[in-house]
């Protein structure tokens, strides 16, 4: 999960250095690379890359190209750690989901630490200038279905090889992404076919060794070490792009992590 949160963070940055061009469409190029990838290794392995419970498949497809359309378009118009501490509450929807997908337990005290990092969340919000409503609820809904998504992971944990997973993403997301791009098509030009292609390596990289984490450890604990992607984009912010935060912003962060890493503690003991 280190390793993938590492890999994230850098397809991260490769988002915010396009932001001229349009987000769905970096969707369509990273989906693109991930489908070809993904499909050479699993014939090289001679799996079948369709896999045996489509249904969850198909959901973990669809609930993870709605939370990176939604987490790609805050990412380019909002400062980047802000970003990615919205989109960093999927542990916590994560956890909750979990109950009933999963039957994973939780701890009463648990409800408190999403509550701190809730608190966080309002903080950012009211003492955030550059964050319009709008992206703030894309941050949120893109949480929401990445906590979707993980769940069904950990769903076909038994029955798919990890690669399956991850290949399910592109199978879905680039027809989509195709006809929408469509309307909006910006053409890339000079180097961003070279971050564009980072873009879709970077993806690839964090895709699977999150799926491998997340088939070996339960849905809440290794989730919850995404937070250091929070501390990657913090600075690159104030050092690539030189973004300032308030103090109110900062304690806000600040909050979101603590209730996360809190929660990763107490769940380790359940």
């Amino acid at each position: 999960m280190l390793l993938s949160t590492f890999a994230f963070s850098l397809m991260q940055l490769c988002v915010k250095f396009l932001s001229h061009l349009p987000a769905l469409e970096l969707v369509l190029f990273r989906s693109s690379i991930s489908l070809v990838l993904s499909l050479v290794f699993l014939r090289r392995i001679g799996v079948n890359p369709f896999g045996n419970n489509k249904k969850f498949l198909i959901l973990r497809g669809v609930f993870g190209v709605t939370a990176l359309s939604m987490f790609f378009i805050t990412l380019q118009n909002i400062p980047l750690a802000t970003a990615v501490t919205l989109q960093y509450l999927s542990p916590v929807f994560t956890a909750i989901f979990a109950i009933w997908m999963l039957g994973e337990r939780m701890k009463p005290i648990q409800w408190l630490f999403f509550a701190i990092a809730f608190s966080g969340v309002a903080l950012i919000k009211g003492f955030e200038s550059e964050v319009e409503l709008l992206y703030f609820a894309l941050g949120l809904g893109s949480a929401v279905f990445a906590g979707l998504a993980y769940n069904c992971v950990r769903i076909l944990r038994n029955s798919e090889h990890p690669v399956v997973i991850v290949f399910y993403f592109p199978l879905i997301a680039t027809p989509l992404m195709a006809i929408a791009s469509f309307f909006i098509w910006v053409t890339p030009v000079g180097w961003d076919w070279l971050l564009i292609l980072f873009l879709g390596l970077f993806t690839q990289v964090g895709q699977v060794y999150m799926t491998k984490a997340l088939q070996a450890e339960t849905a809440n604990k290794v989730t919850s070490l995404k937070y250091l992607g929070t501390l990657y984009a913090l600075l690159y912010g104030l050092f690539i792009f030189g973004e300032t935060y308030s103090l109110w912003s900062i304690v806000g962060i600040s909050l979101v992590l603590f209730g996360v890493i809190l929660n990763i503690r107490t769940k380790s003991a359940v």
